[in-house]
Order: structure tokens, then sequence, then C-alpha cells
């Protein structure tokens, strides 16, 4: 049976050189998909959420977690990494703002869902990817509270954002169904 994440194909004993430029290198992806936004309705989406489960579906969620960590040290010691930054602010004032919540949420999300999908079928995949987004929706909504009306929350903090996730979540799950496929030919060329 193909386990369903990347990080079973690598060598166990990667190098951390491979391992540091492999974490740099997706941050830079993870800040690529926060900044980059595609119009859609009600309001426009970032492709934050689909790197999030993209990255804990296919890489684990201890790979997951330690790249989401590392995005939120690289935004902690002021780098623009976060959606809207710097417009919004940068480092930890951004941080603790409104979207703090779904910074906090995306972490334990990107460790749930990488657990969850580990040896899964398309299937749980998804469902995997689906308790995630619950995390982050509850993360998103605790803190926005402070920021919020408790009325307004559910308007405000998930409404806007739950059919361009679900999209994001399927073209995931989609991108998934790739990955034993790419672990045999990894395999065949490695044999």
């Amino acid at each position: 049976m193909f386990r369903t994440d990347v990080s079973s194909s690598l060598p166990t004993t990667r190098s951390l050189p491979r391992q540091a430029l492999m974490i740099i290198a997706c941050v830079a992806l993870m800040t690529l998909a926060a900044k980059t936004q595609v119009p859609f309705w009600p309001v426009p989406m970032t492709l934050h959420t689909l790197a999030v489960m993209g990255f804990a579906v296919a890489l684990g969620p201890r790979m997951a977690c330690t790249i989401f960590i590392a995005y939120l040290a690289t935004g902690a010691a002021g780098l623009p990494v976060f959606s809207g930054s710097p417009e919004r602010g940068i480092g930890l004032a951004y941080m603790i703002g409104p979207t703090g919540g779904y910074l906090a949420g995306f972490l334990v999300a990107s460790w749930l869902t990488g657990w969850l999908a580990q040896n899964g079928t398309l299937l749980r995949r998804m469902f995997a990817m689906l308790a995630g987004l619950v995390v982050v929706y509850a993360f998103g909504m605790a803190w926005l509270l402070a920021f919020v009306p408790a009325a307004k929350v559910l308007s405000v903090g998930v409404a806007p954002f739950i059919l361009g996730d679900l999209v994001k979540i399927g073209v995931v799950a989609a991108a998934s169904m790739l990955l034993p496929k790419a672990k045999a030919v990894e395999k065949a060329a490695n044999d």
C-alpha cells in the first residue's frame, strides 16, 4: 500500500542542508500563496489554504508543521510574508491583529491534516482537509471575537471564505491522487 506523503519516499538520512533548503523553498511557496489573490465571489481569495493543506497532505504532519513554524517565524521577524502585509502591518503587530487566530489555526491544521491524511484514500484525505479547515475556522473565529461583535463573526470570518476554501480542498484532493504515482516513478528511477 502506498503512503500518501512524499516524506515517506525521501531517504531517512536526509542531510540537514537539504531539509533546510526544502523548508526555505516551502516557506517561499507559502508566502507566494498568501500573496496571490484570485478573483472569487463574494470576496477575493488567496491560495494560503491551498498551500497549508497541500503541504500537510503531501509532506506529512511533521514537515508541514515545521514549514508553517518557519513561515510564522519569518513573519514575526518582520518580513512581509503574510497576506495583506506590509499594507496591514508586519511582524508581531500583524500576527496579533484580526487574522492572528487563522494563523494559529493553520499551524494546528497543518499537523492535524497531515496526521489524518497519512496512508489515506482520497476520501480520507478530503476528510482530513475538512477537519483541518474546521480547526482553522474555530481558531480564527475565537480570535476574531476580540475585534468583531459575536453576532457578526460567522458572517465576517467564515461565510465569505467557505466556498473558496472548499474549492481549494478539491484542488488539493485531485492533485493528491498523483502522489502514489509519483512515489512509484521515484522508486523505479532509484532502483
